[in-house]
């Protein structure tokens, strides 16, 4: 696929990852419900998939950032762009994020969702990218990959809303 230059992460990785994730999840939560937070639009394939394998009572909730806009370089500025529908006080979260880069995303959402009096709230993400970390935020309990300073694309993350929807991680060379 064009501009695509390598497979970083393949298909059947992915999804051994998730159920290892999954297996790991469901003994913490174990007994309880578990308020799952999406963080769109690629955090989508990654909760779709991951939330199959949980074998705990689960419900989900949405909430859209934005930070690159159509570039490979994040603004440095995080909007939430759609909050919640419905508030996590006293909810077991589990924020579930496609990419940790450059940790701003993540801090803005933790210091939104801690306000709110969440009863626990742990981080689930797919790719963890250390190098770029700017922001020293929480360390996810979850992590699926380390991987290295590459801008990548595929389940779920993009490079100008394109290239989302394929099943393994690439590293893309605009």
């Amino acid at each position: 696929m064009k501009g695509i230059i390598d497979v970083m992460i393949t298909e059947v990785a992915i999804k051994k990852r998730i159920e290892e994730l999954a297996e790991e999840i469901t003994n913490d939560y174990s007994g309880l419900t578990l308020y799952l937070i999406c963080v769109l639009k690629g955090g989508v394939m990654f909760l779709s998939d991951l939330s199959r394998k949980l074998e705990v009572d689960v419900v989900m909730d949405f909430i859209d950032v934005s930070s690159y806009g159509s570039g490979t370089e994040s603004s440095g500025i995080v909007r939430i762009d759609k909050d919640l529908d419905h508030p996590v006080t006293g909810r077991h979260v589990l924020l579930v994020e496609d990419i940790l880069d450059t940790g701003q995303t993540l801090s803005r959402l933790i210091r939104h969702l801690c306000a709110q009096r969440p009863a626990s709230l742990e981080v689930c993400t797919l790719l963890d990218k250390p190098e770029r970390r700017v922001i020293d935020c929480v360390i996810p309990k979850y992590i699926g990959f380390t991987i290295p300073d590459k801008f990548v694309v595929g389940y779920g993350l993009d490079f100008d809303q394109k290239y989302r929807q394929l099943p393994y991680i690439g590293i893309y060379n605009a």
